[in-house]
């Protein structure tokens, strides 16, 4: 179950990016953080402990939001704008 609803913005145009593998949908100005958390109820799981994390300080202060791209890049989702065709890497097993 997801962790955000989403209640504004459902007409914007839909954007198309990939999550773990899975195909995904977000919408035009939608950050990564929120794109990912309106389709699951994790951002990730911490390294340290397992415990699942969705974001902490929503300003790209801390380190809690970290994801990465297929190729290894490392970006904040909570400062990153959704992009088409991005593919998004959390080490979380999702379910589509």
């Amino acid at each position: 179950m997801p962790l955000l609803r989403r209640i504004a913005r459902k007409d914007h145009p839909v954007i198309a990016f990939t999550l773990d593998g899975a195909p995904c949908e977000g919408r035009a100005g939608d950050t990564l953080l929120s794109a990912i958390l309106n389709r699951t109820e994790s951002l990730r799981r911490t390294e340290f402990t397992g415990e699942p994390r969705a974001g902490f300080c929503q300003m790209g202060a801390c380190q809690d939001c970290w994801v990465a791209t297929e190729t290894g890049e490392r970006l904040r989702a909570c400062t990153t704008p959704l992009q088409p065709g991005m593919n998004i890497v959390t080490g979380t097993a999702r379910v589509a």
